[in-house]
């Protein structure tokens, strides 16, 4: 058994590109129906997200057969020519596939490292793939641990504790500030979309109530509705500042709207309470003189990005850590992974040894028909015993060539040695039947 892993991201191929061949537009139980259809997929799960395309299977079947045959199920999926995309390509096998997978779960293959929300997609398309029957004992393996590859990665390392987008850094800056931002109100100016979702940040974080200004009203309700908010008009700005702790701005405006003497006049009617201004526009929409003024912080788009590259290198050294555990969970991985090779082996002497001690304490006991049960039973405890003793030495033999590099020809060796070859067939086509 293989794992074989084909796609592209966002580092292999222009968005343009991973737009043609995304698989989040095609109907999940038609696509699935598709790719078991290929003789070649024992297993199978499909990944589709703005920055990858991904398909990873499980198969007996040769790699370079699987490959072609996984690049013409995307090349149908989408109804474009494999010479497309085939350039843009990567293509991976066992370890690499399995490290790969690993490396995407920890978010050390995005765009931005450390953002979770590759998580929860991979979560996403597994279930789907468990739906439509795709997955199987292997896939549920390999993407189980990849959970826990994932979680260990956060609870071991801080990659993800550090903000590295404009609007996460505006939530660290005001967490700084305010220390717990429960119950903080939240002025928005403008309908910007980096403000918008520091805004959203904000309220994740249990600030209570949000204000929304913008030069048209309409845009205002319909953000404020969103937020279950106010939606005010911008004359109203002064007095809003009054009751705000903070305020994030990104209007088009030419002119600053905020000046430091307008915060000024109302800081003894705050009674000195701290006030969080973050100022995303360009050109700025607050006088960067209110910065000067007692409890009063003001920090611009320039200023957040500081924020950014800083955390930016914290992150990078934490994914030196990230991979090392990848590292080692993908070792481990393969090691049960090579131990499946072994398994029909070992259960198949045992089957047949089974059975022949069976058969041969049935013809002892027809021959013994006076025997008590308490002998019987002594009987059946010893010959059990015989036999596990027996062939333990050859099951750690069987076991310890299964990592080898030519664990196949000792595999051939043990099945000629023992003429397993029959009871290897026979449970084949009982578990054929099982699945019928």
């Amino acid at each position: 058994m293989n794992i074989v892993l084909i796609g592209l991201n966002h580092q292999t191929a222009p968005v343009k590109l991973r737009e043609k061949i995304a698989l989040d537009r095609c109907e999940p139980a038609q696509m699935y129906h598709d790719l078991k259809q290929l003789k070649c997929v024992d297993e199978g799960i499909c990944f589709s997200t703005c920055n990858r395309v991904e398909v990873l299977v499980a198969t007996s079947d040769s790699v370079r057969q699987v490959q072609e045959d996984l690049k013409n199920f995307l090349a149908a999926q989408n109804g474009v020519e494999v010479r497309e995309f085939e350039d843009h390509l990567y293509m991976l096998e066992d370890r690499e596939a399995v490290s790969h997978l690993f490396t995407v779960a920890s978010s050390l293959d995005s765009m931005i490292v450390g953002e979770p929300q590759i998580l929860g997609q991979i979560k996403s398309s597994y279930r789907e793939a468990v739906k439509n029957r795709s997955s199987g004992v292997i896939l549920n393996k390999l993407l189980h641990k990849a959970f826990s590859v994932a979680k260990r990665v956060r609870t071991e390392t801080g990659i993800a504790s550090h903000a590295v987008s404009v609007s996460y850094a505006a939530v660290e800056l005001a967490r700084k500030i305010f220390g717990d931002l429960a119950g903080k109100r939240i002025l928005l100016i403008g309908a910007g979309e980096m403000a918008e979702l520091a805004a959203e940040h904000l309220l994740s974080h249990r600030a209570s109530r949000i204000t929304v200004t913008n030069r048209t009203l309409e845009r205002a309700l319909v953000l404020a509705k969103r937020f279950n908010g106010q939606a005010v008009d911008l004359q109203e700005i002064p007095s809003l500042l009054v009751e705000s702790d903070i305020v994030i701005s990104s209007t088009g405006s030419p002119e600053a709207l905020i000046s430091a003497d307008m915060v000024r006049s109302v800081l003894k009617a705050r009674k000195h309470r701290p006030l969080f201004f973050v100022d995303i526009a360009v050109p700025r929409d607050i006088d960067p003189g209110v910065n000067s003024l007692s409890n009063v912080y003001l920090y611009d788009i320039d200023d957040l990005k500081g924020v950014i590259e800083e955390n930016l290198s914290a992150r990078a050294d934490e994914a030196v850590r990230a991979r090392r555990i990848v590292q080692e969970e993908t070792i481990k991985l393969m090691d049960w992974f090579e131990t499946l090779a072994v398994l029909p082996i070992i259960i198949a002497l045992r089957e047949k040894t089974e059975r022949i001690r069976n058969a041969e304490l049935k013809r002892t006991l027809n021959k013994h028909s006076d025997w008590s049960d308490e002998q019987i039973r002594a009987m059946d405890v010893m010959t059990q015993s015989l036999v596990q003793k027996i062939i333990h030495d050859p099951i750690m033999f069987i076991k310890h060539f299964g990592h080898h590099d030519k664990k196949d020809d000792y595999l051939e060796l043990a099945r000629r040695l023992f003429n397993l070859d029959r009871t290897i067939e026979r449970a084949g086509q009982e578990d054929d039947s099982s699945r019928d």
